[in-house]
C-alpha cells in the first residue's frame, strides 16, 4: 500500500513538474518574443537615427543636372499608386535630368514659388497642376510677352485658379528661371521651361537646400511678387484715353 501511494505521489509530482515545466517554458518564450519585438523597434529608430545622422553630415541637398535629357516615360510620377504599368512606348524605369527635375518639383508639400520667362513644356505644365490639385499653394512670375505666344502653358495655370502676375514694365523681360520648393529647396539654371530646351538644348539646372542661396531667392520672388501686383498698377487716363 505504501509503494502505491509512494508510486501516485512520484506520478502526481512529475505531472506537477511537467506542468511547471511548460509554464515557465511558456513565459520565458513569451519573454523572448517581448524582448525580441523590443530589440527589433530599437533596431529601426536607430537605423532612421542613422540614416538622418548621415544626411547631416553630408550637408544640405546639393545637385546639377545637364541637359539636353532623353525622351523616356514619366508616368509613374504621375502615378505613383497606379495598378497597371504605363505601356507607352517610351524606355520606363530610367532615371533622366528631366526625371529628377520632375521629382524634385513634385516633392513640394506646402508651397511653390515659380519664376519662369518662357513656359510651354506639357509636362512641367501637368506637374504644378498636379500640386495645386493637391493643395500646394502656387505663385507663379513670368514675362508678359511670352506669357501669350503659342503653346504658352501660363492660360492653363490661370484657367486653373492658379495665381499668375507677369511683368507689368513693357522696357524689360522677366528672364529669371528658378523654382523655390517648400521655401528651402531652390532649383534654378539656364533651363527654359519648354520642350526644345529640356531635349535640345545644352542647359544646366542646380538643386540645393543651402540657406545662404535659397534665402537671397526667396526675397527676389518676394520682391517681383509685389512689385507685379496689379493692385499698384491701375490703368491711368491721359488725353481722355486710358494709358496702360
Amino acid at each position: 500500500m505504501n509503494d502505491s501511494f509512494t508510486n501516485r505521489t512520484c506520478i502526481s509530482c512529475h505531472l506537477s513538474s511537467a506542468d511547471m515545466f511548460q509554464q515557465v517554458s511558456f513565459k520565458e518564450l513569451m519573454k523572448v518574443l517581448g524582448l525580441g519585438a523590443v530589440a527589433f523597434v530599437l533596431g529601426v529608430e536607430w537605423l532612421d537615427w542613422l540614416k538622418r545622422r548621415l544626411r547631416v553630415s553630408r550637408g544640405p541637398l546639393k545637385e546639377v543636372l545637364f541637359f539636353p535629357s532623353p525622351h523616356v516615360c514619366v508616368e509613374h510620377l504621375f502615378t505613383r499608386h497606379g495598378r497597371f504599368p504605363c505601356a507607352c512606348p517610351l524606355p520606363h524605369g530610367v532615371e533622366t535630368s528631366f526625371s529628377r527635375l520632375l521629382e524634385h518639383l513634385l516633392s513640394a508639400c506646402r508651397s511653390l514659388d515659380l519664376c519662369v520667362f518662357s513656359f510651354s513644356h506639357m509636362e512641367l505644365s501637368r506637374a504644378i497642376l498636379l500640386l495645386h490639385k493637391q493643395g500646394v499653394i502656387v505663385r507663379v512670375v513670368t514675362d508678359r510677352d511670352y506669357m501669350t505666344i503659342t503653346g504658352s502653358q501660363i492660360g492653363t495655370l490661370r484657367k486653373a485658379g492658379i495665381c499668375v502676375r507677369h511683368e507689368m514694365s513693357s522696357a524689360v523681360h522677366m528672364h529669371h528661371k528658378f523654382a523655390l520648393v517648400d521655401g528651402k529647396k531652390l532649383i534654378t539654371g539656364s533651363l527654359n521651361w519648354t520642350l526644345t530646351a529640356v531635349q535640345s538644348n545644352k542647359e544646366n539646372v542646380m538643386v540645393t537646400e543651402e540657406p545662404e542661396l535659397v534665402q537671397p531667392y526667396q526675397q527676389e520672388f518676394q520682391k517681383l511678387w509685389e512689385a507685379n501686383d496689379p493692385a499698384n498698377h491701375k490703368p491711368q487716363t491721359t488725353n481722355g484715353g486710358l494709358n496702360r
